[in-house]
């Protein structure tokens, strides 16, 4: 792995001076880190004034998965509302770079467990999901799995024995749940892992890297946090309290489990396409979803 991280630097240095160049009129740099992440290569830059800087390039085949013109919209509109960090350039192909967040803190699962980042979250979803505005970004959860169904077939990637019982099963859970209504479309982010949170040295919390954002209901983006981060269901309870302000019906607490489900079964897949990319990481990372999301099923019927 070591090996690989630093072939992939090699690689990014000339297209990085390049990038830099044209931002900024200078390409040169006076320190680089490598940052983490699942298909991007992301970099902090400290340029020689001392300004420090997110710069991006987009990772192997992930043009396939991915519109960047759809991304920088959502990007856009979450430094508007100021819960990311300045943007300065976005590219027609991703390559971005951005400001970067001050001191940022050491970030796992028990740093987004704590009361007050868990609150800081509820806080940025809400300013998010009423913010009224379209950006009329499409993030249609099935229509994506279709085309990642495709995706996989084609790079040969085996689907699980009892996929077809599964994803029936959630079909029907989504019409249940649909029956009542349809939930309102409202800008989501849709991708809430912990290494999308970025905390900075005074303690505010940044929700990061809009790839994956859209339109979509807004349970979404709560439960994919409560999945990734692993909340218990005291947790839960006490996420949908702050973000509702009020105790939440069993009407909502059936969306939010249902979207675990969605989150899941969606992540689950699109696992699967990037395993001819990335191997046994991506496969470990797919059936660990496939795991939870049929243990989900479960606790939706218990409800």
């Amino acid at each position: 792995m070591a090996e690989l991280i630093r072939k992939i630097e090699e690689n990014d240095i000339p297209k990085l001076h390049e990038l830099m160049k044209l931002v900024f009129n200078d390409g040169d740099w006076k320190d680089i880190q490598r940052l983490g992440g699942m298909t991007n290569h992301s970099y902090e830059i400290t340029r020689n004034d001392g300004q420090e800087y997110l710069v991006r390039i987009p990772g192997e085949g992930t043009e396939e998965l991915i519109n960047r013109l759809d991304e920088r919209k959502s990007t856009e509109l979450a430094c508007k509302l100021g819960i990311d960090s300045p943007l300065l350039y976005f590219g027609d192909d991703g390559r971005k770079v951005m400001k970067f967040i001050h001191d940022p803190q050491q970030m796992s699962e028990e740093v987004m467990i704590r009361r007050d980042n868990l609150l800081q979250a509820a806080e940025i979803f809400y300013k998010l999901h009423t913010c009224g505005i379209d950006t009329g970004v499409r993030f249609e959860v099935f229509e994506m799995a279709d085309l990642y169904e495709k995706i996989i077939r084609e790079g040969g990637v085996a689907f699980y024995d009892d996929y077809e019982n599964v994803k029936k099963t959630v079909m029907e859970i989504k019409a249940e749940v649909d029956s009542g209504g349809e939930a309102k479309r409202v800008p989501c982010h849709n991708d809430s892992l912990v290494g999308n949170w970025v905390l900075d040295g005074e303690g505010r919390l940044y929700l990061v890297d809009w790839e994956y954002s859209g339109m979509n209901e807004p349970m979404w983006d709560l439960s994919c946090l409560s999945i990734e981060i692993g909340y218990s269901q005291e947790n839960d309870e006490e996420l949908l309290t702050a973000y509702f302000g009020r105790k939440a019906s069993l009407e909502e607490k059936k969306r939010f489990v249902a979207a675990k489900l969605y989150v899941d079964y969606l992540w689950t897949l699109w696992g699967l396409t990037r395993v001819p990319f990335d191997g046994d990481f991506m496969q470990e990372y797919a059936d660990g979803r496939y795991i939870r999301l049929k243990k989900n099923i479960d606790a939706y019927k218990k409800l």
